[in-house]
């Protein structure tokens, strides 16, 4: 590595790494002033070497134990290795931002060079970093990276290191910034991406940062690439159809654990980084529905085959008269049919009319139950989808629906460790039930009927035992298919980024319900054909129950 970096990284984080023996006596007896005054370890004398020894070696609590161990190993390590093996170590196991490890990978990202290439202005951003990758990073923050960069420069000034001149020179350099590159590394980063928002919010964005742990994902890599292929295949096919529509989600998980088994943010991850499948809030559409019929079962007032009026109706709101429609237009009724034949052909008003019948606070009550974690208020278009939620909140509550109500948090981790092997976090399943079994057993009845024909779903038929339920929202901005079988739930979105139109008659019944059919097929070749266990197993809810 350049030269330049070497003496900016040792400016900015231990001045006095060539001359210490991997302690520094004198930041020592500051800091511990100052933790006795606090009554614990609250400011740190941390050596580049205690850096790395804390890194490779042990835990990141702030304890008198830890700094101990840590004081002793560092010593160590000075006797054993070199200065210039010490400095690469850190400088290779340090967090530099943006999912980047080791130095080299940074340099790259950052400047689209080779580390031993950095001249000094790219050397001071750099070393700059290390203490918080992302709020000095250039791709987030320029002004704050060009501050943090004149802060190390001074350092090696002031360190008689480098010129006046020289410092100048390197603030006025210009930077030729290039982009996120480590995610490139990643065989899927959209997963290597959702791991890293799993680990932040468990552990916080500091710790994951500083590394040291060792994570166990729940992803079958296998599956990951098929619905990697079947989201690339598929958005060519339908491009070739007509399809106005520059993306496509993916989001699959096991409903016997509620592991993520795959997970696709997007056509191409080179093209846009953007997760979809758990940071873009969509609107469902009709795959909304099973929510607000499985609430009419559950309420032990309605049964399959009870007759609700697909009629016109209209309901007063704040500024006017709101008149559901379905999807046929205005003169588009039914008359007096079951709820199942209504659910299997996708009819608004009589969903409309069921969430007004149990009560729209219950149908959220339901959503937050399965681990829908939107936002939503109880407006009378809920039942339609008029609210966003991402692909993997649907896939983890359609997998409910296909483990018939047992449920557990979907996650990306299966297990974290710490360097020592110490287990920080253990996600083995803990399910349990949260749905009545004779409300989910008839919704998943029902839900079969969608793929068969006569459904709207047909083109999602996978020639085994399924269910599912298509999603088309107004001005055909969204289209879904969520779905399951007993061994894998799995949601499919497609639409614009930027909310346009896909075009007029777009629907998921014809457009996201292959894409589904496409991975399904792939990633259940060589699995057994499972049925959904009979709802006349199950006794039904009491009228006016509701679980």
């Amino acid at each position: 590595m350049s030269p330049e970096l070497k003496l900016a990284v040792v400016a900015i984080e231990d001045s006095n790494f060539y001359r210490h023996q991997g302690l520094n006596p004198y930041s020592i007896a500051r800091a511990s002033l100052a933790n006795f005054k606090q009554g614990g370890v609250s400011e740190g004398a941390s050596t580049l070497t205690m850096q790395l020894v804390k890194n490779l070696f042990l835990t990141q609590e702030r304890t008198f134990s830890r700094k101990l161990a840590e004081a002793i190993l560092a010593i160590r390590v000075e006797q054993v290795f070199s200065k210039e093996e010490i400095l690469e170590m850190y400088l290779n196991t340090i967090y530099w931002g943006h999912n980047n490890y080791g130095v080299q990978t940074a340099a790259q990202s950052y400047f689209n060079k080779e580390a031993n290439e950095l001249n000094l202005a790219e050397a001071s951003v750099l070393a700059g970093l290390i203490q918080a990758p992302e709020q000095y990073s250039p791709f987030l923050n320029y002004d704050n990276t060009k501050k943090r960069q004149a802060m190390v420069l001074k350092r090696m000034e002031t360190l008689k290191w480098i010129t006046p001149a020289e410092a100048e020179a390197a603030r006025n350099t210009p930077l030729l910034i290039g982009k996120p590159t480590a995610w490139r590394k990643s065989k899927s980063p959209f997963i290597t991406e959702a791991v890293t928002k799993e680990l932040e919010t468990r552990f916080g964005k500091e710790k994951v940062q500083l590394g040291g742990i060792r994570v166990q994902t729940t992803v079958d890599m296998d599956f990951q690439k098929m619905a990697e292929e079947s989201v690339k295949d598929s958005h060519q096919m339908l491009l070739s159809w007509g399809l106005r529509a520059d993306q496509i989600a993916l989001a699959a998980v096991d409903p016997r654990t509620h592991f993520v088994k795959a997970l696709v943010g997007g056509v191409d991850y080179e093209s846009s980084q953007f997760n979809r499948a758990v940071q873009a809030r969509r609107q469902p559409g009709s795959s909304f529905k099973p929510f607000v019929y499985y609430a009419a079962l559950a309420s032990g007032n309605f049964s399959p085959s009870t007759i609700i009026d697909d009629s016109a109706i209209s309901y007063p709101i704040p500024g006017g008269i709101y008149k559901p429609q379905n999807y046929g237009g205005k003169n588009d009724f039914s008359g007096r049919i079951s709820i199942a034949t209504a659910l299997r052909k996708s009819k608004n008003i009589p969903a409309i009319k069921l969430g007004k019948e149990v009560g729209l606070e219950k149908v959220i009550e339901i959503c937050h139950l399965l681990g829908i974690e939107s936002p939503m208020q109880p407006v009378i278009s809920l039942p339609l989808g008029s609210i966003g939620v991402t692909p993997l909140e649907m896939a983890g509550a359609f997998a409910t629906f296909a483990n018939n109500g047992w449920s557990s948090e979907s996650t990306v981790i299966l297990k974290v460790t710490d360097s020592k092997g110490n287990v920080l976090l253990d996600n083995t399943p803990k399910l349990k039930q949260v749905l009545d079994p004779w409300a989910a057993a008839n919704l998943t009845t029902m839900l079969k009927g969608v793929l068969e024909p006569g459904g709207t779903g047909t083109k999602a038929n996978i020639g085994r035992p399924a269910a599912g339920k298509t999603g088309t929202t107004s001005s055909e901005r969204d289209v879904w298919f969520v779905g399951y079988v007993p061994q894998l739930a799995t949601a499919v979105w497609v639409g614009n980024d930027n909310y346009d139109s896909m075009g007029k008659g777009i629907t998921g019944g014809d457009f996201a319900a292959p894409v589904w059919r496409a991975f399904m097929l792939k990633a259940l070749e060589n699995e057994p054909v499972k049925y959904f266990p009979a709802a006349s197993k199950f006794d039904r809810p009491e009228p006016g129950n509701l679980k």
